[in-house]
């Protein structure tokens, strides 16, 4: 995945708010067939909840039992942490004065094994936050909504923390689930306060200005991998032996325990982009354990994509998203002043680039930090227009809007940085990745001859993989057979670059009896809880009333974002 940004779906709403990835349940599971999905068109599958009272066997399955080399001390280490944090429960209290919550969020841990192999030793420390069901009519009438459970959000990333997840319950679009769901997020393991990973001193990891060349000399390559080897050096010598602990079977497991501290008997869960593969992984592993599951923005869990196909593919993708922005732009040239023409936005992009190489905007933008500001822009549309006027004033004398977009933000150091070392280190143990740098080099140098906008930065973000010093997993074969695991709920966009649309079709192939919703013409990064209503009906139809849509249902695209100053 890419530097810039790596989480999804309501991150884009919860952006907003803050700115104020042994058995089955066939025999459980009653269904039944009716007229009319979330829009009144389809045909849809309803899970009742009554039939899937049944309490959950702590008991793993037979899936996890050759998820690892040591999978059967892990699938036990599990069983016995889930039922210890079955006992113990979470207890919710104000949160402290360091995660700057607000007074309706409740903060809690729960203790997890660093390693399931060793249930009894080493135990680290998850924060989760929860805000409780309402129970009011979203509708502001007075009937009673009846409670469901807790609904468990991951963001994606890997290394981005879901703990400011539940006050998006105020939106309009959460309203209705936030009635009858407790919302509760987390900071998975590495990641804020729960045992957090570092590889580098934030000062160094975090600052601009930077170049970023589409097409790299030679003595900038050799520079790059000097500072990949350092970098995974860095890891290594910060995290020492327990850094191969973090990866995606662990945080799945991490999730059953979790599941099990919240005192469910089954999870209910929604995760987005990388959110989607450690959710695919839970289901594979703990298929008894699922309740209701929202995928949204789906990676490829194809085994031999993880990850190093996987960011082949997104690169490509990125240069298709990107031409949608230019288009975007070249259409309101009214407005920015950019070119009537796609070609004529990149021309004038690559101005930009060339002065901001001599001269740094404010002393802190360069080419890397405004081509950052529209890889952002490439993930969610509703950037584009402050990136567009951004360029434009830039373009026209004004370097103020770019600075204020695209600098920097001292204060967030730390926090980027700790995202970062858990991103590389999730996904450098998670699979093999190539060694020789000439692999690297020869695929990517073909791949920026037709895509150049976000390949090499792609390459710099994961390279430390190449001289990864901690194991690497063979990553599990994500599969369920029909009836094995309640059906899943997929959501994509059809032009999601970072998670390209291909990759949730492979999900939907792998989990039998899953439904998959695209969103047409669409590539915002994450569809669930946004502006489109069509994909919000199926959403709430599903974790509300249990409905399950067709096979295949498509939604129209949200309206492109307004152009304005």
């Amino acid at each position: 995945m890419t530097a810039a940004v790596r989480s999804a779906a309501g991150p884009l709403l919860l952006a907003v708010l803050a700115a104020a990835p042994a058995g089955g349940v066939s025999a459980a599971l009653a269904l039944r067939t009716t007229a009319g999905g979330p829009d009144g068109t389809v045909t849809a599958t309803t899970l009742t909840d009554s039939a899937l009272s049944r309490p959950a066997s702590l008991v793993l399955t037979a899936s996890d039992a050759s998820a690892s080399g040591s999978a059967t001390a892990e699938s036990r280490g599990t069983a016995e942490a889930a039922a210890r944090a079955g006992s113990a429960g979470i207890r919710f209290g104000r949160c402290s004065a360091e995660q700057d919550a607000p007074g309706q969020l409740e903060c809690g841990t729960v203790s997890v094994p660093l390693d399931y192999a060793r249930p009894r030793g080493p135990q680290i420390k998850l924060t989760v936050s929860r805000i409780r069901a309402t129970g009011k009519d979203p509708r502001g009438g007075k009937r009673k909504v009846a409670r469901q459970g807790a609904l468990v959000y991951n963001p994606g990333g890997p290394g981005a923390s879901g703990m400011y997840f539940p006050l998006i319950g105020v939106l309009p679009e959460w309203k209705g689930l936030a009635s009858a769901y407790d919302l509760v997020g987390y900071a998975p393991r590495g990641v804020g306060r729960s045992a957090p990973l570092s590889c580098v001193a934030p000062g160094h990891f975090f600052k601009g200005p930077s170049q970023a060349p589409s097409y790299p000399s030679e003595s900038y390559k050799n520079r790059r991998i000097a500072e990949a080897r350092a970098y995974a050096r860095g890891c290594a010598k910060r995290s020492g032996s327990g850094l191969r602990f973090y990866n995606s079977l662990n945080n799945a497991r991490d999730l059953d325990v979790l599941r099990a501290a919240l005192g469910e008997r089954r999870l209910t869960f929604m995760g987005a982009s990388y959110g989607t593969y450690f959710g695919a992984l839970y289901a594979t592993m703990f298929p008894a354990h699922v309740r209701r599951m929202v995928l949204d923005a789906p990676v490829d869990p194809d085994p031999d994509q993880i990850w190093y196909r996987d960011n082949l593919d997104q690169s490509a993708a990125f240069e298709n998203r990107w031409s949608d922005l230019r288009e975007w732009i070249a259409r309101h040239d009214d407005v920015y002043g950019l070119g009537t023409t796609a070609d004529a936005v990149q021309a004038n992009y690559e101005t930009a680039r060339a002065r901001l190489a001599t001269k740094p905007a404010g002393g802190t933008v360069g080419p890397g930090q405004l081509h950052g500001m529209f890889v952002t822009a490439a993930y969610y549309d509703d950037y584009w227009p402050s990136r567009a006027e951004a360029l434009s004033a830039y373009l026209k004398g004004d370097p103020q809007p770019l600075v204020d977009v695209a600098s920097p933000v001292k204060e967030a150091a730390a926090e980027a940085e700790n995202a970062n070392a858990v991103y590389t280190a999730v996904e450098c143990n998670d699979a093999p990745w190539p060694t020789n740098w000439r692999v690297w080099d020869r695929d990517n140098t073909r791949l920026a001859r037709v895509a150049p906008f976000e390949t090499w930065d792609n390459v710099w973000m994961n390279l430390p993989c190449a001289f990864w010093s901690a194991p690497r997993q063979r990553p599990l074969d994500v599969r369920t057979a029909p009836g094995e695991v309640a059906p899943v709920l997929i959501l994509a966009a059809e032009r999601d670059a970072a998670a390209p649309y291909d990759g949730a079709r492979e999900m939907q192939r792998r989990l039998a009896g899953s439904a998959l919703v695209t969103e047409r013409g669409a590539g915002t990064h994450g569809v669930a809880g946004g502006p489109n209503a069509c994909v919000n009906a199926y959403v709430d139809a599903y974790l509300l009333r249990g409905r399950v849509p067709e096979h295949r249902s498509t939604c129209a695209a949200r309206p492109e974002p307004r152009a304005t100053h």
